[in-house]
């Protein structure tokens, strides 16, 4: 009786071994539902995403539980501002930033500014007085903001330029009575702040001022686990690689986001270069043979140019011959590159939480950025951990751009987010639309990501959808507990 036991105890304990899973390579559990539970501190939860309501732009407030037990949450805010065209913007941003300091105690642990555009930093400057009662412990820009980084000495002059150039263009557009062109450009070039007034780089300013010494993060830097929490950051980008944070768009061949690519860019920087510039070193003709403009426009002598260049409202026969502000015509797609680019420098930062779920801050990280992270690779804890591990692990999406074409990857990004469970879309459709924007979000992406985040896709100008997530719904936020 005795052997024949033992032989059944044996039988059983092979075909026990048959049916269990095999481990996995890495360290992320098999069951993450399992794994999620058993990783779950004393304090019920992993973590917190509030995604603030203002309009379009981001500002969002994370809070981790303290590894110490402490009842005291670590808090990351990542990003404040709203897009200018909103209603009463100061009032809005008050209230986010009076928030954040009422419910973080007048303190967070951690404020990571993504990239300097308006929608992302303009609450720093429009809630200063809220903002100043704020006490940060530390604070992370991209590389591109380390004034001792060459590259980031080089795009900033192109920046500059650019800038200047296209402030010069709207200029004439508008003594030019070109409405529509007036409209598109300075619409584009809102996201840079006023012209008169306040800036990214003032709104910058503000946030550098909140530490001695500032984090420039470099997607080669290791992965930081912050003290007095389990939850592990790793910065994903901007790639230190001048081709990469180029690369703005889909390719004609490689659809590698959703919805179709824009056709690629002419610079114009040639013909505003000379604009702007004290000589014209490219001038057809000797300058002694020349006309000066303003005495062709006036001189009685010359009325023959008057009556075929210069009548109202281009109206003169020959008016399309004149060449004077032809380097305005790609003033439009200058900018709309440089915008593409600046996104392109978004921080983009992936946090691990304990149980291996990642939480994905993209911010406005287009084609390059997010095509970088394939060969991205960290050893932790003798393990190797990729960009596509952290992707593929992803329970949390705070989706790119507002849920534009190029700023959310489809076969590299979202179809990688095997596990995605909530996605968040820091977009007004309607002030999207009054900005000409019409496609943002891309419907294409939206209905991917409730395709794979099972419906949870909140947005900012919609009610939340009936779901089981645990979502907090208030006019100011929406609040999502893992």
């Amino acid at each position: 009786m005795a052997r024949k036991a033992k032989k059944a105890k044996k039988v059983k304990k092979k075909v026990a071994s048959k049916s269990a899973p095999k481990r996995p390579r890495r360290a992320t559990p098999a069951t993450p539902v399992a794994a999620a539970a058993a990783a779950t501190p004393a304090s019920g939860y992993r973590a917190k995403v509030r995604m603030y309501r203002q309009g379009l732009g981001d500002c969002f407030l994370i809070s981790l539980p303290r590894s110490s037990g402490s009842k005291r949450p670590f808090y990351v805010m990542i990003d404040c501002g709203v897009v200018l065209g909103t209603s009463d913007p100061g009032t809005i941003m008050n209230q986010v930033m009076d928030n954040i300091v009422e419910v973080t105690g007048g303190e967070i642990d951690l404020l990571i500014a993504t990239h300097e555009h308006w929608d992302h930093l303009s609450g720093f400057v429009q809630a200063k007085q809220s903002f100043a009662r704020l006490k940060v412990g530390q604070v992370w820009l991209a590389w591109t903001e380390n004034p001792d980084d060459e590259l980031t000495k080089k795009l900033k002059k192109e920046k500059g330029l650019a800038l200047s150039a296209l402030r010069m263009g709207l200029s004439q557009m508008q003594m030019a009575g070109d409405a529509d062109g007036v409209a598109e450009l300075s619409g584009i070039l809102e996201f840079f702040g006023l012209a008169k007034g306040p800036t990214t780089a003032d709104a910058l300013s503000n946030v550098r001022a909140k530490t001695a010494k500032p984090r420039y993060c470099l997607p080669t830097d290791p992965p930081v686990v912050p003290a007095g929490t389990n939850a592990r950051f790793y910065v994903l980008g901007p790639p230190h690689d001048e081709k990469m944070l180029r690369k703005i768009n889909p390719s004609a061949r490689h659809k590698e986001t959703y919805g179709l690519a824009l056709d690629s860019f002419p610079l114009f920087m040639d013909g505003a270069g000379t604009a702007l510039g004290d000589a014209d070193t490219d001038r057809p003709f000797d300058q002694q043979y020349e006309i000066p403009l303003a005495y062709a426009q006036s001189a009685p002598e010359l009325d023959f140019f008057r009556q075929h260049y210069w009548q109202p409202d281009n109206a003169a026969p020959d008016a399309w011959r004149r060449i004077d502000s032809d380097w305005l015509g790609g003033a439009s797609d200058l900018a709309l590159q440089l915008d593409s680019l600046t996104n392109n420098t978004s921080l983009v930062i992936a946090i691990e939480l304990p149980g291996g779920d990642v939480l994905l801050f993209a911010a406005d990280a287009q084609v390059g950025n997010w095509l970088s992270w394939q060969d991205r690779s960290w050893t932790v804890d003798a393990r190797t951990v990729t960009g596509p591990d952290l992707l593929k692990n992803t329970i949390f999406y705070k989706v790119g751009h507002h849920g534009s074409h190029n700023a959310t990857l489809k076969t590299l990004g979202l179809e990688q987010m095997q596990r995605l469970r909530v996605a968040m879309i820091p977009v007004d459709h309607e002030m999207a639309v009054k900005k000409r924007w019409g496609k943002m979000p891309l419907d294409d992406l939206v209905a991917a990501l409730n395709e794979r985040a099972k419906d949870v896709v909140l947005r900012v100008d919609r009610p939340k959808p009936k779901t089981q997530a645990d979502v907090i719904e208030d006019k100011l936020f929406f609040e999502v507990t893992f």
